[in-house]
């Protein structure tokens, strides 16, 4: 961690831990290992007989300094992966329909944004990568290398609600023309900079576009829906899934999914004229769970958290 970075500091710990209920024991997910900050809590509240799954699409993470020390616990098990994959991990070590538990937080963790290598952040001057799996896919750099104009405006309006990506899209195709591709952050931020004629109080210009692309590049909200309907199939009767998000984006697809799982019918398309006769598979625990003001005076990357909470119903 160079000077002047922040370490990582786990958003909700005690709401989240508390919320998979893990006094109960069994086997548990933590679907986002970051730097390891939910998973030692779990650690912590599991008996001997448990065993917790960690997963993380980061290479970093797994072998940031945090993950070589809980790596001594034999009930913990570390895996570089996704969990858009859940079901074939739960699979390969026989547990389908026994996990207790699964927590999902689905924020960029401190060491991403203050790696300027990455290329999260338009804070830090590096290369325009923005992968979380830096192994796998291509960088922000060579997608906007290609990207048409009509796509850019599309991925800029869903992902980051951008007001000016026609704008920003313009003035991206007309640099392409005479420029070399952009290869930094720091070139990027001034582009959008440049195209945004008004600003958001307390934003940088560059905010919305940097979220846009980053969930682009990694399929976030594809990943995010798979990663819900694995979770739900994985749990046992009375395992429960705790899911925090950070942007309204996310939020809606995670509230959506436990208000339409906890409903006769659920979310699975159904032929037209047919029954709504499907029981529902999920019960919401308690309403949404925001940070304390103490926590985000203290972590002002919690201001947007948001925690859901749903249990497995028997079948």
């Amino acid at each position: 961690m160079s000077a002047g970075d922040s370490p990582h500091t786990p958003v909700m710990l005690r709401e989240a831990v508390a919320g998979l209920a893990p006094e109960r024991g069994g086997y548990f997910v933590d679907g986002t290992f970051g730097r390891g900050g939910h998973t030692a809590a779990l650690l912590a509240r599991l008996g001997s007989q448990d065993r917790l799954l960690a997963l993380d699409k980061d290479p970093d993470a797994l072998a940031s300094p945090e993950a070589l020390a809980l790596r001594a616990d034999p009930r913990l098990e570390l895996v570089h992966g996704s969990f858009a994959q859940l079901a074939a991990f739960i699979a390969e070590r026989g547990r389908p329909g026994q996990v207790a538990g699964v927590l999902m937080d689905l924020g960029v963790s401190s060491p991403q944004l203050d790696e300027a290598g990455r290329g999260f952040s338009f804070m830090r001057d590096g290369p325009l990568d923005m992968r979380m799996d830096t192994g796998r896919g291509i960088t922000a750099a060579e997608w906007l290398a290609d990207v048409s104009e009509n796509e850019l405006i599309q991925v800029l309006r869903d992902y980051g609600e951008e007001r000016y990506a026609r704008r920003i899209a313009q003035a991206l195709v007309a640099r392409r023309r005479s420029n070399p591709p952009l290869s930094t952050t720091a070139e990027l931020a001034g582009l959008i900079a440049a195209a945004v004629p008004t600003r958001e109080k307390g934003k940088h210009p560059a905010t919305r576009s940097f979220q846009a692309i980053r969930i682009h590049i990694n399929h976030e909200l594809e990943e995010l829906e798979a990663g819900l309907r694995q979770a739900l199939e994985i749990l046992r009767p009375g395992g429960r899934m705790a899911v925090i998000a950070f942007h309204s984006l996310e939020d809606r697809i995670v509230k959506r999914f436990m208000r339409d799982e906890s409903r006769s019918g659920g979310s699975t398309p159904m032929p037209w004229p047919a029954p709504d006769e499907r029981a529902p598979k999920l019960a919401r625990i308690g309403k949404a769970v925001l940070p304390s003001a103490e926590e985000t005076a203290a972590n002002p990357r919690a201001r947007s958290a948001v925690l859901r909470i749903a249990e497995r119903l028997p079948a």
